[in-house]
This record gives C-alpha cells, structure tokens and sequence, in this order.
C-alpha cells in the first residue's frame, strides 16, 4: 500500500500535515511550558478548583507517567494529568488541565458528540486496524476468487468508514473542551489576557492533530473506494 502510487498522491500530503501538525503541538507546548502563569497555581490544582465549582467533587485529578498523555477517563471518572503538567505552574500546564477539565464537564453535561464517541469507541477502535487486514485479503483472495475480493473490499471500505466517522466526531469534542477550557481560566483570572493568548495556541496546535487524523481517516476512505472501482 505505501508503494501504491494513488496512496502517495492522496496521503502524501496528509502525511505532511500531520507531521507539522505533531511539531507544531509539541514547539507550542515546549515554549509556554517555560513561562509560569502570575496565578501561580499548578495543573492539578485548577483542573481540582475547576471542578468543585461546577461540583464534579466526586471526578478525581490523578498524575499519569509521559509526556502529553493527558486524558479524561470517563469509565472511572478520573483526569488524569501528565508529569508535566500535574505539577506544573506553566501556561501550558494550566491550559491542558483545564482541557481536561472541559471533557469533564461535557460528560457531566451528557455533551451529545461526547457521549456518541464513547459509545462508538469500541466499534472504531476495532475498525481502525480490521480495515486493513480485509483491504489485504482483498489483494490476495481476489486474484483467484474475483467475488470474494470484492467482498472483502467493500468490509474493508465499511470498516474504514466506522473509523471515519469516529475521527470526524472526535473534532466537535476537543474543540468544545478547548472553548470551555479558555472561558474557565478567563472567568476565573486563572490566566491574565496575554496568558490566555498562550494557552489558546498551545490547545489550538493540539487541535489540529485530530484534524490530521480525521483526514487521514477520510482520505482513507476515498483511497479504498478509488481502489475498489480500479479493480
């Protein structure tokens, strides 16, 4: 598939993206991860303050190892923060936590995209790597049984569209988490004016990963379909 020349001309420049897109997001958190909010409080304890006011008291702030692994659990109701930003008292740190925070908010909201991608989750954390294993049967199968390889073929396209739809929805999601992130640190004074103009780059360069991602996954699509009808 990497050799395919139509793969090249369609993910090529989605490639690109996404790899400027992983740059961007880690230069914005490295500069303002140097600069320490005036507010002088940390990550866990805005997402902890952030969060007893909108009385999600029972919602926990624990500390996750890496860099950037930052995430809302909605399973066991825990914000999990990574070692650079539990501690930190960087723009970057408190712009992340309160992220996290707005994903928090949007399940105790019962936040509609929110609450369809976790019910999908399973269905396209499956689909995101069974599509290409019916893609490859395909190739093989099809050149002696013409009927099976399409038939893999169009499993192969269904599945990569489940994921699809997941990555697009995924969008609505993080953005949402991010406006709320911004209005909670500016209601709050957690972050003066300038400050939050940091904490915005920093979650708008993150924010285009999952635009990268959700290309790719379409791209995908539209490659598998173009594929289909060259058969």
């Amino acid at each position: 598939m990497l050799f395919d020349p139509l793969y090249l001309l369609l993910m090529g420049p989605i490639m690109l993206f996404a790899l400027w897109a992983s740059w961007k997001t880690r230069s914005a958190y490295k500069e303002f991860s140097k600069v320490g909010a005036r507010s002088g409080v940390n990550g866990a304890e805005i997402a902890r303050r952030l969060l007893d006011a909108d009385r999600l008291q029972d919602v926990k702030v624990a500390a996750v190892p890496g860099q950037l692994t930052d995430h809302y659990d909605p399973r066991d109701r825990t914000l999990r923060l990574s070692e650079g930003v539990y501690a930190s008292r960087s723009i970057a740190a408190l712009g992340i936590a309160a992220h996290e925070t707005g994903h928090a908010l949007q399940h105790a909201d019962a936040y509609k995209p929110l609450t369809f991608r976790q019910a999908f989750f399973p269905v396209a954390a499956f689909s995101s790597n069974a599509w290409v294993w019916f893609m490859i049967g395909s190739a093989f199968l099809g050149r002696n049984a013409p009927q099976l390889g399409a038939t893999l073929m169009a499993v192969a396209i269904a599945l990569a569209a489940l994921y699809a739809v997941f990555a697009i929805v995924t969008l609505p999601v993080e953005f949402d988490a991010s406006r709320r992130a911004l209005l909670m640190l500016e209601s709050t004074r957690t972050l003066d004016a300038q400050e939050l103009i940091g904490a915005k780059k920093v979650l708008d360069a993150a924010a285009l990963t999952y635009v990268a991602s959700a290309a790719s996954a379409v791209m995908t699509v539209i490659y598998l379909l173009l594929r289909s009808r060259n058969r």
